[in-house]
């Protein structure tokens, strides 16, 4: 998918020494994505978020250092694909019969510094995880920071129409717009809150703030902006002659603004031709009074004006969440909204994402104060006492400034999680009934069950440790011993293999060479075209894959020298863990794992170098169980790891010390985890070909994994095709029961059997491989006594 890999000599669009020698050429247009490169990706720093992502690709500054009295909460960051999923989305235009234009990224490839730019964010977006540890305390669990809705476009001579996504808000660009063989990229952009200077007693705004961005100013035809408002003009006369909608122009957010005057209204749509063009624009509809006179009292009296509310909440229901109320004075509410005044026992939590459950527009006709009320309609969920109902004061609503209220749902008694419907009330503080609606929310989120399918000796284990009257649950680990191997297998090569381009996981050789090789046992894995079958083995302290048809096993009596005099378990141990350097995983699912199945913080804390933890440390954050104890230094790891995260891979450090530890099983588990995952991410759409390999998927059954994932225009983004490849092999790993290596061999042939087999470059696979075919080695030789947790 690289525009340049044919100039340079891997996928790596960061470069710079490179192309600047060979890119002498300027370009008179600079794009609107140098200028401002976060347009696919605007994020919101926050607070005690060291568990941001789940992947050490992490370009700007996401976590940010926290207090040592507070543990760093798990900030899921799993829904971060769903920013490209919003695409453009065909709303009838009664004025034009122009298509509306996708976002399309593929014009990036002539651009360096955008494709850089948007290739970082999007992988950025691949690394992701999903935050189960968080289920109870987070209101937007499964949820992340993301941008305001953003669309970018290029169009060319012919123009074309650029729409906001799930918006009225379009912007119509002519033909002869730029001359033939010149582009014209746009930049779309919508904040909900209006500026205040525009909201007092003779002006109101009626529209959200829009920023347009163009790439190009060498232009021949001025373009026009159509969206709908949330207001009109009352009929009498009076109000006719007293007011005006108009659309005001600022080159800055904060103004001035000035009046534009090409300017045509039909019903609630405005109609606006641009002829004064900048690289950067602000415009905004107003309703304007000349003046007011008694009994009219402000510009409320004058016009009808909408007032909207967005009911928002998180991306699946759980057993206590909350939703977000969002008022405002016009009718446009994004499909997701960062919340950042969010307030929790009294404090003030990071920004969270919320999705779009629905919307209602009503006409108030003058801005009072309002109370909104909330009931449950069915009787497993309720709404806290405390939340029932909120109040909006009427300076809140002349002001024009956007109100938060949230409301906090709960289960009842543990009762089963499905959809519910709940009513919203609108009342004016002189009783009466301003308007009623009913919202449903969302099914509730399919990666809980992963947790009740738990294997049964590991729910036993979880309730031993939750039972009160039963003893803690005590382990003894083993000492790790750093001994040389004693390898009872050996062969030398029968040919020379030298590798033009270098293979990670495959050994090369000379003819003649000794291999001592871990076992007699084989792996299945491609070579350079086809799959063949390999042996383990170490050579010149590297250990790794030798074709079998290259090698001749001999005994133990006749190896006559060796290149590696000394191979110890240490060097073993580093060595296998390497895949974990790269593979993407789910930072909750492991923290959940890992606090569950090791028993004792104090061993995990000193084979990670953190043996001077004290007790007095867990005083600080409140850890009695020892599960809340292996979880806080599961977290000072990935603290630690991502604030050096050049030289330091927290997976690859977790792993090495459980396997010192004997945590077999548990490493078993979490690697299986990682490449499900990682092969999900890698496959995308290729997901489809490989189900139809593995168990022979129907296109229907294909659909059913994609359905939960599909946009508004009812199919599944590239960028979201991980998931449903996610599910589907998630689904059918789960049928192997225990089999781990089973599934890592057999996910492997698959792979390699693709037409264009994605482990071709990617060989992190076949190093999980070579791990879990090395544990008994492992264990063997670095442990005097093996208990397996």
């Amino acid at each position: 998918m690289n525009p340049f890999w044919n100039e340079l000599s891997a996928s790596n669009p960061f470069l710079d020494d490179i192309t600047r020698l060979r890119n002498h050429h300027k370009r008179e247009n600079i794009s609107i994505l140098k200028e401002d490169p976060f347009l696919f990706l605007r994020e919101i720093e926050t607070r005690n978020s060291f568990d941001s992502s789940g992947d050490e690709l992490d370009v700007h500054q996401l976590l940010r250092q926290s207090s040592s009295r507070k543990s760093g909460r798990s900030k899921s960051v799993s829904e971060l694909l769903d920013i490209l999923d919003d695409t453009t989305h065909a709303h009838q235009n009664i004025h034009n019969s122009d298509p509306i234009l996708e976002q399309d990224l593929e014009w990036l490839q002539n651009d360096r510094e955008a494709y850089k730019m948007a290739w970082l964010s999007q992988r950025q977006l691949a690394r992701s995880c999903l935050d189960l540890n968080t289920i109870n305390q987070s209101p937007g669990w499964a949820q992340t920071q993301v941008a305001e809705t953003t669309i970018v476009c290029k169009l060319n001579h012919q123009g074309g129409s650029v729409q906001l996504p799930e918006s009225d808000i379009t912007v119509h660009v002519p033909q002869g717009h730029v001359a033939v063989g010149e582009f014209q990229e746009l930049s779309l952009r919508a904040f909900l809150d209006p500026p205040q200077m525009l909201n007092h007693n003779l002006s109101c705004t009626i529209s959200p703030l829009l920023e347009i961005m163009l790439g190009n100013l060498n232009t021949m035809e001025a373009i026009s902006l159509e969206m709908k408002i949330g207001a009109e003009v009352k009929k009498d006369p009076f109000s006719q002659v007293m007011t005006e909608i108009v659309c005001l122009h600022s080159l800055s957010k904060e103004g001035p603004f000035k009046v534009l005057n090409n300017c045509y209204i039909y019903k609630d749509t405005i109609q606006v031709k641009l002829v004064d063009l900048s690289q950067r624009m602000y415009l905004v509809v107003a309703a304007l009074a000349k003046g007011t006179q008694s009994p009219a009292a402000t510009i409320w009296d004058y016009i009808h004006k909408t007032t909207s509310i967005g009911i928002y909440g998180p991306r699946y229901i759980h057993p206590s969440f909350t939703a977000i109320f969002t008022v405002c004075g016009h009718s446009y509410m994004p499909g997701k909204l960062t919340i950042s005044d969010i307030k929790k026992g009294g404090k003030n939590m990071s920004p969270v994402v919320f999705q779009l459950w629905g919307k209602h527009s009503f006409l108030l006709e003058k801005p009072q104060d309002l109370s909104i009320s909330v009931f449950s309609c069915d009787p497993d969920f309720e709404v806290k006492v405390e939340g029932k109902r909120k109040e909006i004061k009427q300076k809140q609503l002349q002001s024009g400034q956007i109100v938060h209220q949230q409301f906090l749902f709960s289960l009842v008694d543990s009762r089963e999680m499905h959809l519910f419907v709940f009513c919203v009330q609108v009342e004016p503080p002189n009783g009466g009934l301003l308007t009623q609606f009913f919202i449903t929310t969302p099914d509730p989120a399919p990666n809980l069950k992963r947790l009740s399918n738990l294997p049964s000796d590991l729910q036993k284990e979880k309730e031993i440790k939750s039972a009160p009257l039963l003893p803690s649950v005590h382990v003894k680990y083993p000492k790790f011993q750093d001994t040389q191997l004693n390898f009872t297998n050996y062969g030398v090569t029968l040919k020379t293999v030298l590798r033009k381009t270098k293979i990670d996981y495959l050994l090369e050789y000379f003819k003649g060479d000794t291999v001592a090789l871990l076992g007699e046992g084989k792996v299945k894995a491609i070579g350079q075209s086809k799959v063949k079958e390999w042996y383990i083995g170490v050579l010149r302290g590297k250990i790794g894959l030798i074709h079998c048809r290259n090698i001749k096993m001999i005994a133990k009596e006749q190896v006559m020298s060796l290149s590696d005099s000394v191979f110890t378990t240490r060097n073993l141990l580093e060595q296998i863990a390497l895949p974990f350097k790269t593979l993407t995983y789910i930072y909750s699912v492991v923290l959940t794992l890992v606090s569950e199945e090791v028993y004792d913080w104090k061993v995990l804390a000193n084979v990670l170098g953190y043996s001077h933890l004290m007790l007095e440390d867990f005083d600080q954050i409140q850890a009695d169980k020892e599960s809340e104890k292996v979880s806080y230094v599961v977290k000072k790891l990935k603290e630690d790891c991502h604030a050096d995260r050049n030289t330091r891979k927290f997976l690859y450090e977790l792993i090495v010390a459980l396997l010192k530890i004997d945590c077999q099983g548990l490493v078993a588990r979490l690697i299986q985890e990682a490449a499900i995952l990682t092969s999900a991410v890698k496959l995308g759409k290729s997901w489809r070909e490989l189900a139809e390999k593995l168990v022979q998927l129907t296109k229907r059954q294909m659909e059913v994994y994609e359905i939960p994932h599909r946009g508004k225009a009812g199919d599944v983004a590239v960028e979201m095709m991980w998931k449903p490849a996610y599910d589907f092999l998630y689904t059918w790993s789960a049928h192997y029961g225990n089999s781990y290596r089973d599934v890592l061999q057999d996910l492997q042939s698959a792979l390699d059997r693709m037409k264009n087999p994605v482990t071709k470059q990617w060989r992190d696979l076949t190093g999980a491989l070579i791990l879990v075919n090395s544990l008994e080695v492992l264990r063997a030789t670095a442990f005097s006594t093996s208990e397996e947790v």
